[in-house]
């Protein structure tokens, strides 16, 4: 076993690697148990918060039972520090069926599969935020002023196209992903949270302001825009890849139910009052972010900054995820003497590649959306049912769970399925055809 601390992946990990003579890839033994009260963090998607859909309490209870589905069955194998992936892998080995047992190791790699892509996906879409608002304030400054007076519509052709600004941030990003320190990256989250919500703080204290009638508002939004919003709900809610991290570094593990449920009901408590009252304010004006449509006087450009600072620390947070996964397998391949260059490499690398896809696809909304989509909703919702049902079928389970079961695996797939073809549909639309995000068109 070599371990990880002196491959230069700091202080996150509390395993040591192993070679499968089997497969030849490397596996995740059970560690040491982490230090009791050892840093750690877990984020919702504070960008999922602004984004255009209201989200449902719903969306709540079918995140929380899929969390609880995987934070859950692993106890009965006696498994203390285990990751998603080793979750579903220890599943499909007790599983009755003697194909699936056969083949479990890639119910892990599936898993992991899934979490990179998502994972990037979201640091995807936070480029796209910091670029959307540094694009705007820094092309308004100049008719910034004192007073907070509502926007009015007015085209702009903007000064720098808004994929320059995602370069700009680039170089700023690498730099923050090379912090492998748990303890130095809980300072940053903190710093996150506390600019986050001073910016909600405000945020709240301008919608709650003039709002007009809202009878003049439609019932009902078009079939198609609910397929839109499943995939922006999933991409809010999802966060079963790091909820087993965030339950193994608890100082008494055994309150994580009551945590979890805690937290997500604040959340969704905080999810419908923003999303309700935003609609009600701006009604079809609304932008791909809330920020977008907030006044463009220095206070409000100040929540602007102090939200993109926000998610310029919490990405980080997100990328661990995949680098854990990844840098792994590639330090696997070289010697001890290159460990540290081919950590950062890939780290250089991951962080590019985000910033590409952000660059050929600028449009924040249609992304969490499709994100989601294709990959959140295989995580949070069509995997944590079927792999209960996998493990604990032989057991004699109650038809109410087996039905809930594949209820939320039903309703995940007809999800993805269905809300990956409209967020590629509106995709491929010309910009007019569809909902412009902020990119060319300014409010002042």
């Amino acid at each position: 076993a070599i371990n990880a601390r002196d491959l230069g992946r700091g202080q996150f990990a509390p395993t040591c690697r192993v070679d499968s003579p089997q497969q030849g890839l490397p596996l995740l033994k059970e560690g040491p148990p982490r230090e009791k009260g050892q840093a750690g963090t877990w984020v919702q998607h504070p960008t999922g918060i602004l984004s255009r859909s209201l989200n449902i309490p719903s969306a709540q209870n079918l995140a929380s039972i899929s969390n609880l589905c995987i934070a859950g069955f692993f106890l009965r194998l006696q498994k203390t520090f285990v990751n998603y992936g080793e979750a579903m892998m220890y599943g499909l080995e007790t599983c009755p069926n003697a194909w699936l047992r056969t083949h479990s190791v890639w119910g892990r790699y599936t898993v992991s599969f899934l979490l990179i892509i998502t994972q990037l996906g979201f640091c995807s879409v936070y480029f796209m935020f910091m670029a959307d608002n540094l694009q705007q304030m820094v092309e308004e400054a100049h008719v910034t002023s004192n007073t907070c007076q509502p926007r009015k519509i007015l085209v702009l052709t903007p000064i720098l196209d808004i994929r320059f600004y995602m370069l700009i941030i680039l170089p700023f990003l690498v730099l923050l992903v090379f912090i492998q320190n748990l303890r130095v990256l809980s300072i940053f989250s903190t710093l996150a949270n506390i600019t986050t919500l001073g910016s909600m703080a405000l945020i709240f204290e301008y919608i709650v302001q003039g709002i007009p009638d809202p009878r003049n508002l439609p019932l009902m939004a078009s079939w198609k825009t609910f397929l839109l919003f499943f995939g922006t709900a999933i991409f809010t809610f999802e966060g079963v890849g790091i909820v087993l991290s965030l339950k193994n570094q608890m100082k008494h593990p055994q309150q994580f139910s009551f945590v979890l449920y805690l937290g997500m009901s604040l959340v969704i408590v905080l999810y419908i009052c923003l999303g309700t009252l935003g609609y009600m304010k701006f009604g079809s004006n609304t932008q791909a972010s809330i920020t977008l449509n907030l006044p463009n006087c220095w206070l409000y450009q100040s929540v602007k900054l102090m939200y993109s600072i926000g998610i310029f620390f919490t990405y980080a947070l997100q990328f661990h995820v995949p680098a854990e996964i990844i840098i792994p397998i590639v330090i696997s391949q070289v010697s001890e003497s290159w460990a540290l260059f081919a950590d950062l490499s890939v780290r250089t690398a991951l962080v590019c590649l985000t910033c590409v896809s952000a660059i050929l696809i600028p449009r924040l909304d249609l992304v969490i959306s499709l994100v989601g989509s294709v990959s959140s909703s295989a995580l949070a919702l069509i995997i944590p049912p079927l792999l209960e049902l996998i493990t604990f079928y032989p057991e004699d389970m109650s038809c109410v769970t087996i039905a809930k079961d594949i209820m939320i695996s039903m309703l995940g797939l007809l999800g993805c399925v269905f809300g990956t073809y409209q967020a590629l549909y509106e995709l491929i639309q010309p910009v007019s055809h569809s909902i412009a995000n902020s990119t060319g068109f300014f409010q002042l």
